[in-house]
């Protein structure tokens, strides 16, 4: 592939997997802590410790988090240092020299799975974009949980709102989204790769009215990071709808926070250009929608084979 480049991690050993295994728990630690946590003051709510907790609990939701302080940026060095190490990750350019160091892309990353962990080396700390300024969007929620707000802002993550992707763009940022979002987990199931796509158009309309390009991104291997439970049903789809978000039970290595060690395979697809308009067209969004969907299909079909999945296919919904 003219243009290409391929950039991979080597597995940690010795010492090395020790703080990789650390980074991970780190990363993605803060959301069974959490479970854990909100069970030890549910079933002690009469003692004096359960509350002193539940008070400490509920400050953390509100002590500021800033991505700039000096303790984060030395946490999220290391684990972006550390954590892509682990699994490893592969990390696949169609095309780098097609982006601008100074540049203002939007990229647009898929699958979702019950975590988007690829995304992790997209990440300015991982330095394998060539970009200068990089942010990523992350549910609204993430920034009301204790530990996990404090870690995600560290990584250089923001709430996801129309507000913010716009307001950044402004102001040169690159943007890292996972357009699906999490409404893919209610049709994820195993041995297969699912995008929520059909009816997102939000992403594509706030690119065009700041002009900038759309980077399609496909993990490969990222479905495998984790294994889960969710109920099925009409009234648990209706449910997470209106809750904005699928519940589900997952769980890692030893039933824990800590990801399965699956290699991912990260390709980043060449920019799709966007002409800058203000108000644009139903009709126009519609047609930068269809190329970056078929921009991710011709990434998934072209890689699978090399990624480990020939035999995998993608659904669209």
């Amino acid at each position: 592939m003219a243009g290409s480049s391929v950039k991979k991690l080597e597995k940690g050993t010795g010492r090395t997997r020790i703080w990789n295994h650390l980074a991970l728990l780190m990363w993605m630690g803060g959301i069974h802590v959490n479970f854990f946590v909100a069970g030890l003051i549910l079933t002690n709510l009469r003692s004096t410790w359960a509350i002193t907790l539940l008070a400490v609990w509920i400050a953390l939701v509100f002590i500021p988090a800033r991505s700039d302080g000096p303790v984060g940026q030395i946490v999220a060095k290391f684990i972006c240092k550390y954590a892509p190490k682990y699994f490893p990750i592969t990390v696949v350019f169609e095309d780098e020299g097609h982006l601008n160091s100074d540049g203002c892309y939007v990229i647009a990353a898929e699958p979702h799975s019950v975590l988007p962990v690829g995304i992790i080396v997209l990440t300015p700390q991982s330095g394998f974009l060539p970009l200068t300024k990089i942010r990523a969007l992350a549910s609204t929620a993430v920034f009301w949980t204790p530990i996990i707000r404090h870690i995600w802002t560290w990584l250089g993550l923001v709430p996801v709102s129309r507000r913010h992707f716009s307001k950044l763009l402004e102001e040169g940022y690159s943007c890292i989204l996972v357009p699906g979002g999490v409404q893919e987990c209610l049709y994820m199931e195993p041995d297969r790769e699912v995008v929520y796509l059909k009816n997102r158009f939000g992403f594509v309309k706030v690119a065009i009215q700041a002009g900038a390009a759309v980077v399609p991104c496909f993990c490969f291997g990222q479905t495998n990071t984790y294994r889960w439970w969710k109920p099925s049903g009409k009234w648990y789809n209706q449910m997470s709808r209106k809750l904005g978000f699928t519940p589900l039970v997952f769980w890692g290595r030893f039933g824990g926070p800590v990801p399965f060690q699956k290699p991912m395979y990260f390709v980043v697809g060449k920019p799709i250009d966007v002409t800058k308009n203000p108000s644009p067209t139903n009709e126009e969004i519609a047609v930068l929608h269809g190329q970056y969907i078929r921009a991710v299909e011709e990434l998934f079909e072209k890689h699978k084979a090399a990624a480990g999945f020939k035999d995998t296919s993608l659904y669209v919904y």
